[in-house]
């Protein structure tokens, strides 16, 4: 139990400082390039460019550097590769036991998270530059919709065929089998994650929920014996509270779609690989309120004339549009964050 403790925490730490080290490289290079959005939008889903969030965030969102989720996945694959590094020269039991890359628990969350984080770039750098189809540059939403789901069909496959799962876990019933059924639920789950991405538009908001969720299901695989499992979850962690020192206000840097993609990808085949899926929109509750709010909004406009359920969508900027400062409003979501992930962690480790 205490070396896996400590296979656990040592390279979280390491993700931590890679993390510290590596940030005044990636800002010299994104300030010197301007890799900012160059316009505001103009309109957006539920409320993004309409007059009052512009008179939020306007001159925030064209004056600071995109892609800071780069920190986060970099810093992940750079402990990975010094671990199994260090198991490969120093061939002896604790460098072995250090090294947590495997096949069944730590290949498909690694191959969602740089997959998904190089889609998210290839988005940032679309929006940096203008180009794209989108709002203000970047792929389409249904390019972005389509790459997603083409992950989790890759994801869904894997689990199905290499890996034999085709279940889930009903906390205090037992194992339910889905059969093919197990394919579309995996890819709607990760289409459902990636919604939650609009989390992002708070200094510090959702790295410190990211950060809260990862750690959440780090617990999960741990006290599950998945401990390889439980070390990326933890190292992911790291890097998030890496990139979240310098994502508090003022922000240096946002994590977008970089960052966005690749967590919300590789948290949907966590959820899946510790059969705790259905406790995911508890664990994950911040997320699911933030797309559901954009969701009503654009349903309440559309059949009631216009007439709108938040001043502004997703609905933490709704708090700001009250008159909250932003940051009672990322410290409040913070504290529901941990409130409920510790709720879905009771519930997914006592109803096994």
């Amino acid at each position: 139990m205490i070396i896996d403790v400590f296979k656990v925490f040592v390279p979280a730490t390491v993700a931590f400082f890679i993390g510290i080290f590596l940030t005044p490289l990636l800002t010299h290079y994104l300030y010197k390039h301007k890799m900012w959005k160059k316009k505001a939008r103009t309109n957006g889903l539920g409320g993004g460019g309409t007059p009052i969030f512009n008179n939020l965030h306007k001159e925030k969102e064209v004056g600071t550097p995109r892609m800071g989720g780069i920190l986060i996945w970099s810093s992940t694959l750079i402990v990975i590769i010094i671990f199994r590094l260090l198991s490969v020269i120093f061939s002896n039991p604790l460098a072995e036991k250090l090294d947590f890359l495997s096949r069944s628990q730590t290949w498909l969350p690694l191959f969602t998270l740089l997959a998904g984080s190089m889609v998210g770039l290839v988005d940032d750098l679309l929006v940096i530059y203008g180009k794209g189809k989108y709002i203000a540059g970047g792929l389409k939403l249904s390019e972005r919709i389509i790459m997603v789901l083409a992950i989790g069909a890759i994801g869904a496959w894997w689990f199905f065929v290499k890996l034999g799962i085709s279940s889930i876990l009903i906390p205090f019933y037992g194992e339910v089998s889905l059969g093919l059924l197990f394919i579309p639920l995996f890819m709607i789950t990760m289409l459902a994650l990636f919604s939650g991405g609009v989390i992002d538009g708070i200094d510090g908001l959702s790295g410190g929920i990211f950060a809260t969720i990862f750690s959440a299901y780090a617990g999960i695989a741990f006290f599950q014996n998945q401990i390889d499992l439980a070390v990326f979850c933890a190292v992911v962690a790291g890097g998030i509270l890496a990139f979240l020192w310098f994502n508090i206000p003022p922000a240096r840097f946002y994590m977008t779609e970089t960052g966005i993609l690749g967590l919300t990808t590789t948290l949907t085949v966590v959820a899946f690989l510790t059969k705790s899926v259905v406790v995911l929109p508890i664990i994950a509750l911040p997320l699911f309120v933030a797309s559901g709010s954009v969701i009503i909004q654009i349903t309440s406009k559309k059949l009631r004339n216009g007439k709108k359920v938040f001043l502004v969508a997703p609905i933490h900027h709704h708090f700001e549009a009250l008159g909250w400062p932003s940051y009672k409003v990322t410290m409040r979501f913070w504290i529901i964050s941990i409130i409920f992930a510790i709720i879905g962690m009771i519930i997914a480790l006592a109803g096994k």
